[in-house]
């Protein structure tokens, strides 16, 4: 029960519901809020008969307001009625109204249709007017545009590009933002960029047009700062040669003769044209056009690219240094080929260390000082290689010039250059050796037209032109009466002047080297010394060597290497005058010549033996003995007479030498000759000689000893020179008196007679002798009372060649 009460509620429950549920859904579908659709199903969704239903609630609902409808109309019926009456009431009113108002409407129309044209007018006027004046104000603000656009176009023609950058700058920025809704804004917007291209490849173009330019004119720039350079230095120098007059006074004879000879030879054709005092002083900029540069730098600072541009101009610029710095190959053979060469060098860096003072960043110290010393390296290298090829120190005196002024040109410049006065003092000791060769030349010349005879001097004047070249004094000669002969001969004078001019050449290339006078002392004295050691030295023992210098030749060569040597102290003299340091300074080096002149008056004095030997060799040559005579002539050889008169001729040319030289050459000659006898005798060719022969060379060694003791050259004592012909006189005497007992009795004892005769020579002879008499008594033995006399002869000649024999063995056998 409990159960079924419960069910009935629900359906109770459930009905009302159901009717909410219809009542919501017809409210929903009169506000036209919620979707149909939605509101339907909502009604239909799990309800039976819920169509049946909805229907009969609609009905209803639709029921319901046709009531409230009618009650409505009803309602205002009455007055809608009234309405209707009023308006038919007023009907005829208002058709007078309309035709009055269409009348009124005519006439107005009618009268204000010239008003109306008037009115379009004014309206057309004024629509034109503020059309004009929007025009106005929007060409006010194109104007600055167009202007500034045609300003950066005429920059442009005008190449003023880094203004017609900063135009575009402003336009991008302030103009073209104002006015950029129309089209002609958008086309420059488009054609600034390429605009800053152009630029950037006009900019580049001109900027290797520039460095073609320089790479072109360099040696021009390099020439006009060397020229500046140059007289830059020599108005130091003036001035300070001015400001020292005791300085000018002691270099004057020395150094002015030097200071005229570089001054024509410096530089001589790069500067002549451009001395005048008036002129303007010429700069790398006034030689170049430095703005592409400039502009370049400036216009890739502007778009940023300043880097891409530094890194780029020195690229090229390296490359351009590598260019200048590769000689010609045949720069070696001109001074023209070095100066050309110095001139680019100079140029090039002249123009760098202006880019360097005017522009900021585009190259820096470093980088020249990095440049210059791989530049440096190559110059040192070139000019070691190109000098090593020059053999005229005119040309490696003009290059050591051109090397001074290009340093003290990039020194000005701050740029160091030590290196190079180092290389100077190895192109000095070239130079030294180039003007060696010339010398040496100079010397053979001087050697080859001597005719080496004392010079003769007819009066005053010559003697004093002689002097004026050499320092020679002699008291005794100048006592007497002209003409007279100077002992010396015609290559003193001029080897005296050549070696002068060697030390004035010498010290042309120490000129301008930085180096203090006791500096340029020494490398005088030092190369003065080669030259006399080495070359002059060299020249004499080779004059001494040649075969057509005869002894009368030899013989004056020894007098004029006395008075050269007594020169060499007039030489250090001249020295000192020019680089005013005394020669007491405890550094200052002396002149070897001293034992130069006695070098070569020893190989002349051994060359005058040597000729003197071979002169008696040729007489000796011409010997006509006939050694199977009978009997001597009665009288010396010919042969003999001859040489002896040609030693009495020589002998008297040898009074000039000194009184050692010689008594050493007579003793000499007189030795050689007694030797070259000896060896005639002992000749092993000759195996007989008979007494006749022995007779007449015992009449030759006789006028020898006459001719020694007659004393051919003062000065001997006693029978000093006779001497050198004992061994032959001991010989000769023993065979010709046959004093063998004594001779044999004697020997070994320090009283011998016959103490210089040597056993081996002895037998020597005697066995020829004794061949000589065997021959001869075979040829007369028609003779027969002589028979027993040559028998007892040979037997006593047997048995004293038996004991001589005897005595050589025993001589051989204790040595």
């Amino acid at each position: 029960m409990a159960k079924k009460s419960k069910s009935n509620l629900s359906e109770l429950y459930l009905e009302e519901n159901k009717d909410q549920i219809y009542e919501n859904a017809l409210a929903e579908i009169q506000s036209f809020e919620l979707p149909l659709g939605t509101t339907i199903r909502s009604v239909y969704d799990d309800q039976p008969n819920a169509h049946q239903k909805f229907m009969e609630k609609l009905d209803a609902c639709i029921r319901n307001h046709d009531r409230e409808i009618e009650k409505m109309c009803n309602f205002h019926h009455q007055g809608f009625v009234d309405a209707i009456t009023e308006l038919l009431k007023v009907r005829a009113d208002a058709e007078k109204l309309k035709v009055q108002v269409t009348d009124t409407n005519r006439r107005l129309q009618d009268a204000g249709k010239e008003v109306i044209a008037q009115t379009e007018e004014i309206i057309r006027c004024r629509v034109q007017q503020r059309n004009i004046t929007t025009v106005v104000e929007k060409l006010q603000l194109c104007l600055p545009v167009l202007e500034m656009y045609s300003k950066l176009k005429e920059q442009m023609s005008v190449k003023r590009y880094y203004s017609a950058l900063k135009t575009m700058e402003q336009l991008e920025n302030l103009y073209l933002p104002r006015v950029s809704q129309y089209r002609f804004c958008q086309i420059m917007m488009e054609n600034l960029p390429k605009l800053r291209e152009e630029i950037k490849e006009i900019s580049m173009s001109d900027l290797k047009d520039f460095l073609e330019s320089i790479r072109k004119h360099s040696d021009r720039i390099g020439e006009t700062a060397m020229k500046q350079a140059q007289q830059q230095k020599t108005f130091s120098t003036a001035l300070q040669k001015q400001n020292n007059v005791n300085y000018g006074r002691n270099m004057h004879l020395g150094r002015n003769r030097i200071l005229e000879s570089k001054n024509e030879i410096t530089l001589k054709r790069t500067f002549e044209d451009e001395d005048e005092h008036d002129e303007e002083v010429l700069t790398a900029q006034d030689l170049v056009d430095f703005s592409p540069v400039y502009r370049c730098l400036h216009i890739y600072s502007v778009l940023g690219d300043g880097e891409i541009f530094e890194n780029y101009y020195r690229k090229q610029r390296r490359k351009q240094a590598r260019l200048v710095l590769q000689p010609q190959s045949s720069m070696h053979e001109t001074v023209e080929g070095y100066r050309r060469y110095f001139s680019q060098i100079v140029g090039f860096f002249v123009v760098e260390d202006h880019i360097l003072h005017v522009t900021q960043g585009l190259v820096t110290r470093t980088y020249t000082d990095e440049l210059w010393n791989m530049a440096l390296s190559k110059i040192i290298a070139v000019l070691r290689t190109h000098s090593s090829y020059c053999s005229d120190p005119d040309l490696v005196l003009e290059l050591k010039n051109l090397i001074v002024v290009f340093a003290d040109t990039l020194q000005g410049y701050g740029f160091p250059v030590n290196r190079l006065f180092d290389l100077l003092f190895e192109i000095r000791d070239q130079y030294n050796e180039t003007l060696l060769k010339k010398w040496s030349g100079l010397f053979r010349d001087i050697f080859e037209a001597d005719n080496y005879s004392p010079i003769p001097v007819a009066n005053e004047e010559e003697y004093r032109i002689v002097i004026s070249k050499f320092p020679f004094q002699d008291p005794e000669l100048d006592k007497q009466s002209f003409p007279k002969k100077l002992p010396m001969s015609q290559s003193v004078p001029q080897i005296y002047m050549q070696v002068k001019e060697f030390i004035y050449a010498s010290l042309k290339f120490s000129e301008s080297l930085h180096r203090s006078s006791t500096e340029i002392d020494d490398m005088l004295r030092k190369s003065t010394n080669l030259l006399l050691t080495r070359t002059l030295s060299s020249c004499l023992q080779n004059l001494i060597k040649k075969p057509h210098i005869g002894l009368t030749e030899l013989v004056q060569i020894i007098i004029n290497t006395t008075h050269l040597e007594q020169a060499c102290k007039y030489l250090e003299d001249f020295i000192s005058n020019i680089t005013n340091i005394s020669q007491l300074t405890v550094h200052t080096a002396r002149l070897y010549g001293l034992s130069t002149f006695k070098d070569a008056r020893h190989a002349a004095e051994g060359e005058i033996y040597t000729k003197l030997n071979q002169k008696i060799d040729e007489f000796i040559q011409i010997a006509d003995y006939d050694w199977t005579m009978s009997e001597s002539d009665g009288r010396a050889s010919g042969y003999l007479m001859d040489l002896i008169n040609f030693l009495r001729s020589t002998f008297q040319v040898f009074t000039h030498l000194p009184g050692k030289v010689a008594q050493t050459a007579c003793m000499s000659a007189c030795q050689h000759l007694s030797m070259s006898l000896m060896q005639m005798l002992l000749d092993s060719e000759l195996k007989q000689i008979s007494m006749g022969a022995i007779q007449q060379f015992n009449l030759d060694v006789i006028q020898c000893e006459l001719f020694a003791s007659s004393e051919p050259v003062p000065g001997f004592q006693g029978d000093t020179l006779q001497l050198a012909f004992i061994d032959l006189r001991q010989l000769l005497d023993l065979f010709m008196v046959w004093d063998w007992s004594t001779y044999l009795a004697d020997y070994g004892q320090a009283t011998s007679k016959y103490l210089r005769v040597n056993p081996s020579t002895a037998l020597t002879l005697l066995e020829k002798v004794h061949r000589g008499m065997k021959d001869s008594s075979k040829k007369n033995n028609i003779f027969a009372q002589f028979r027993k006399n040559d028998r007892d002869k040979q037997k006593l000649i047997e048995t004293v060649v038996k004991q001589l024999r005897s005595l050589v063995n025993g001589m051989s056998q204790h040595t």
